[in-house]
């Protein structure tokens, strides 16, 4: 079983996590997604990036560990692959102007 290090815990990604959807329906309560521009940080394998993208949103989507990065690219399905945007990267060293996103997301990552 893969496993990844989370702050000091150990966890298996094999795992499926919410399988009723709960955090979809969180975030559509939150609002309309459909075409905004979202910047997530920390997406690991690309599990909360293909639920925004779903939802209509247009994701870029970052994180620092380059394998995880390139699973969540071969895990893209075609019909979301317009809307995301995948690159390697940490928050701290972000080059993008004021205004370029509507929203932010960091789930797993502080």
């Amino acid at each position: 079983m893969r496993q990844r290090q989370i702050n000091d815990r150990i966890v298996p990604m094999s795992i499926r996590i919410d399988p009723e959807e709960h955090e979809v329906r969180e975030l559509e309560s939150v609002g309309n997604w459909r075409g905004k521009r979202v910047l997530e940080i920390g997406c690991g394998e690309g599990r909360l990036t293909l639920r925004l993208a779903g939802l209509g949103a247009i994701v870029e989507a970052m994180d620092p560990d380059a394998e995880l990065v390139r699973k969540a690219r071969k895990a893209l399905p075609q019909d979301l692959a317009k809307n995301v945007r995948y690159k390697v990267g940490k928050a701290e060293q972000l080059a993008h102007r004021d205004g370029k996103f509507d929203a932010a997301v960091f789930a797993w990552s502080l």
